[in-house]
């Protein structure tokens, strides 16, 4: 099993433990190819959730950039949304499965196709 399976694997369980998603294994493989090589890096592998600065980064970088969505109060609101489900106490937030869940909120899972 290659390393990106791993991790892949590693977010599955995420998803389905801490945040209680059934996840599409296919979506979910291809937001972590979309993350890159960021993924293997420890500091930018996880998403801070009570760093602003991370979460705009989130917010500019992937929702606005990489979905297309226009900046309004419900991107905010969508991250803070998945901060809450993720688990506010959960100290690694994967960035695959914030952006999964983003993604999916959304309804931007044509992006990755």
């Amino acid at each position: 099993m290659s390393k990106r399976d791993e991790l892949i694997t590693k977010y599955a369980a995420d998803l389905k433990e801490k945040c209680g998603v059934n996840p599409d294994m296919d979506f979910l493989t291809k937001v972590t190819v979309g993350c890159g090589p960021s993924i293997y890096n420890k500091d930018s592998s996880t998403v801070s959730g009570s760093d602003e600065k991370e979460l705009a980064t989130v917010k500019n970088n992937f929702l606005i950039k990489k979905l297309g969505l226009k900046d309004s109060a419900d991107l905010d609101k969508a991250i803070d949304s998945v901060m809450e489900t993720y688990g506010r106490s959960n100290k690694n937030k994967y960035r695959a499965v914030v952006y999964y869940l983003l993604a999916k909120h959304f309804k931007k899972e044509a992006v990755y196709k």
